[in-house]
């Protein structure tokens, strides 16, 4: 890989395979941009993770994500705090980071806009979240890091076997659902100590998750600050009410969900495994910290 290398990170399964038809002319538009286009080699998560990290470390001009925040999660691994500019295709079945940051929704409109901003020399600076866990190992999100019902729920659908696809979230919410309650989280804002016993919580570089749930609708990529949402102790109807308030964002009205803004957040509960970018993190305690312009991005 040189400097003038566009590295590609395609997830041909994303979006559950929609888009697959559309890699070829997505690799066409971005070789308009006058560069080599080299497509990484990678049969699983880690594999993709270690080629992205690899391009980045021979010096690659630019790397680019095919797919959803999955796929552009493990771009970011690479990229965060490098100056390498990172280039998304929305390809995902959820595409929050996308949405968040300003990157058209059209795969090609949107490789378009990645050759003729690697042809320009381009780049917009955009905040990511930085996670560091318990044993000290740091991951990076862009989007939104779950670590109430949803991270429980996410976790479940992850263990079960059957069914496939979509049906399996749903499951595991009726699931988890019936064995809804509350946890005490040791929640620390800034230094400041705001422990509570809830079912929700959320810190949101951008404000959705889920695939257009605005979980943390007032969160701003390039404010240098977190968003941070979380719910009270609420009972299955309630919580099942408040559900489809997420897509409008209008569930921060209710009286027992309150908003934060955060340079530092730390967060500990038990037995709580907690998602970013519909990834899995790892186990509460967490610290996370808001990394401003920490990845510089393509469009």
């Amino acid at each position: 890989m040189t400097h003038d290398d566009i590295a590609v990170l395609a997830n041909p399964q994303a979006g559950r395979g929609r888009h697959r038809g559309l890699l070829p002319a997505v690799l066409q538009r971005l070789g308009a941009a006058g560069r080599p286009v080299r497509l990484l080699s990678a049969q699983t998560a880690p594999d993709a993770e270690k080629a992205c990290r690899q391009a980045v470390a021979e010096g690659v001009g630019a790397l680019v994500a095919i797919g959803g925040d999955g796929t552009v999660h493990l771009g970011l691994q690479a990229v965060a705090g490098t100056g390498v500019g990172f280039g998304v295709i929305p390809a995902g079945t959820g595409n929050d980071f996308a949405a968040g940051t300003g990157v058209p929704m059209n795969p090609l409109t949107a490789a378009t806009a990645v050759a003729e901003a690697v042809q320009a020399g381009r780049t917009h600076a955009v905040d990511l979240a930085r996670v560091t866990g318990a044993d000290g190992e740091v991951r990076w999100f862009g989007a939104v890091l779950a670590a109430g019902f949803d991270a429980i729920v996410n976790e479940r659908a992850n263990r079960m076997r059957w069914p496939r696809g979509p049906r399996r979230y749903d499951l595991a919410i009726m699931l988890e659902l019936a064995r809804l309650r509350p946890r005490h989280y040791a929640l620390e804002i800034d230094g400041a100590d705001r422990s509570f016993t809830g079912v929700l919580v959320a810190v949101g570089n951008c404000p959705s998750y889920g695939g257009g749930l605005r979980i943390c609708p007032a969160a701003d990529p390039a404010d240098g600050q977190l968003d941070v949402v979380v719910a009270a102790s609420l009972g299955r109807a309630a919580l099942t009410r408040l559900k489809p308030r997420l897509r409008r964002g209008t569930h921060i009205t209710d009286a027992r969900v309150t908003s934060y803004r955060a340079k530092e957040v730390k967060i500990g509960a038990n037995d709580i495994i907690a998602y970013a970018d519909g990834e899995r993190i790892g186990p509460l305690q967490l610290t996370i910290g808001c990394a401003p312009g920490a990845v510089r991005l393509l469009r």
